[in-house]
């Protein structure tokens, strides 16, 4: 087979780049075919008759002679000199040097390379508005992402604030109720007590969800851990969604299986947990439907299931049936209502306790089941649980602190209902007055108060005589982790947040009244 690869005078001629060879004082002694071409001129132009510097603009001829020919003699060559060359039309033509000095017999000789580099300054000019343009797109991003982090940290506050100032006029309708339920206890029909009952607990767990959202959304809901039996908690969820159910005309059934079945976890979340998905359930089930809750044991896994044959879910919304106001249908569309935000709610407190959360659904109108996996105890064991309070001893001494008068009032008032002897503070200074006379074994007091805040009335009625026997219960708006603590540093024994369910204080007095 023939030898297919050119001739060494071929490739010299036609190399991708302008070939010289010069005297030591530039003169062309040789060119190539491409030299020839870029610059213009034939060979017998070049050869014996010009030399570089010759077709160097002054700029370049004087940085030649004072850069490169000092290198070159040193060191014997130069790499990627970048200077203009002028052609026969005297157009400036950027280029690249390559020069490398040979000595031949008693001669010196250059050879040259040169480079075209206009190709080179454009992707140049083109890398260098890219990398603007990246800067400035990275420039933008971080400013769209510090606004983002900013409106949400503003959301979160806003959030935290809105439900702080919604419990404060819940309060007082709180405590009002439970003085009509109270007073009517033997009447005929309280149907109308009814409603209100269940539409103030509607509207204080809308709030209630208000508060959770900040909480998880900062990272800042902290779990009270305990041993936990999760049969007792599921049969005692159940029971409490027994009048929604039965409004919905929905049927209920309950799978538990036999024998304890223990995890280590906060107890109200967990039935927040189970309480929110039996919600879930009958308000996206047709009235009338039939919604199973199931409580079954796996290694090392708790597993709770709540099923339904309501509208389903569309397969491309499982994935996202969990965030944050995530809802099927618009609000417009729902009749029952809603934030958006219990199965949220639901997933971040399951992954705080170490679990995970599922949901299946074949499909609209095949109903839908969410799983949710808790790991078990490690100690099956635990302590029994505290017997309920049913009743409050008589003749506890109590002391309302509040500014807002229609909530000491209504409060004080339920109180009086049970026998509690109560006096009633605006102020705290009024509250340091009276508490020497009264000397309440319990005292329940507004942290945001006109002359002093609660913490540092708190911090004054511990130093007043039998002031470290005495009950101290902080009862605000503002409910986040932080807020606990506080009050726990000024001196307060428990921490409440509005609206108060007086339930949540009946084993507090009892108690106050056995101490």
């Amino acid at each position: 087979m023939a030898d297919a690869t050119p001739a060494a005078d071929t490739m010299f001629e036609h190399a991708a780049c302008a070939l010289l060879m010069t005297a030591a004082d530039g003169l062309i002694l040789r060119a190539n075919a491409t030299a020839c071409s870029w610059l213009g001129y034939g060979e017998d132009e070049l050869v014996g008759k010009l030399r570089v510097r010759d077709m160097l603009p002054v700029g370049a001829r004087l940085f030649f002679n004072t850069h490169c020919q000092p290198i070159l003699q040193v060191q014997g060559s130069v790499a990627e000199i970048q200077v203009d060359v002028r052609n026969r039309a005297q157009e400036r033509m950027p280029m690249l040097l390559n020069i490398v000095r040979h000595r031949e017999g008693d001669a010196i000789v250059d050879h040259w390379a040169l480079f075209k580099a206009s190709d080179r300054r454009a992707y140049e000019r083109e890398l260098l508005a890219a990398r603007k343009a990246a800067e400035a797109a990275e420039t933008e991003l971080k400013k769209l992402n510090a606004q983002l982090s900013a409106a949400d940290r503003r959301k979160d506050e806003f959030l935290a604030t809105l439900s702080h100032e919604l419990r404060n006029p819940l309060a007082p309708m709180r405590s009002a109720l439970d003085v009509f339920k109270l007073r009517s206890a033997r009447a005929g029909d309280d149907r109308l007590l009814q409603v209100f009952d269940r539409q103030l607990r509607h509207m204080t767990r809308l709030v209630d969800d208000l508060m959770e959202v900040s909480r998880i959304t900062q990272g800042r809901m902290q779990l009270q851990r305990a041993p936990v039996e999760l049969s007792a908690l599921v049969r005692s969820a159940a029971q409490d969604m027994a009048d929604t159910m039965k409004a919905a005309r929905h049927s209920l059934r309950l799978f538990v299986e036999d024998g304890p079945i223990m995890v280590d976890g906060d107890a109200t979340r967990l039935a927040q947990v189970v309480i929110n998905l039996l919600t879930n359930a009958a308000k996206y089930t047709p009235d009338g439907g039939m919604i199973e809750l199931h409580l079954g044991c796996k290694p090392g896994l708790a597993e709770i299931r709540v099923r339904d044959n309501g509208i389903g879910i569309p397969a491309a919304a499982l994935a996202t049936v969990f965030e944050m106001f995530s809802q099927l249908e618009s609000a417009l569309e729902r009749a029952k209502g809603g934030l958006g935000i219990g199965l949220a709610l639901v997933r971040g407190i399951v992954e705080l306790h170490g679990g995970s959360i599922r949901a299946e659904s074949e499909g609209l109108q095949q109903g839908s089941t969410f799983i949710v996996s808790l790991p078990l105890a490690a100690d099956a064991v635990c302590p029994a649980e505290a017997a309920p309070v049913d009743a409050v001893p008589r003749a506890v001494r109590v002391m309302v602190v509040d500014d807002n008068q229609d909530a000491a009032e209504t409060l004080a008032m339920a109180l009086e209902l049970f026998a509690c002897e109560v006096v009633v503070a605006h102020s705290g200074a009024q509250a340091l007055e009276l508490v020497g006379v009264a000397d309440p074994a319990l005292a329940l007091l507004d942290i945001g108060l006109p002359d002093m805040n609660g913490y540092e009335l708190a911090r004054r009625l511990r130093q007043l005589p039998g002031g470290a026997a005495r009950t101290l219960i902080a009862t605000t708006g503002w409910g986040q982790q932080k807020d606990r603590e506080r009050a726990f540093d000024a001196g307060f024994d428990h921490h409440l947040t509005k609206p108060i369910d007086f339930e949540l204080i009946k084993s507090l007095l009892s108690k106050a009244g056995a101490g």
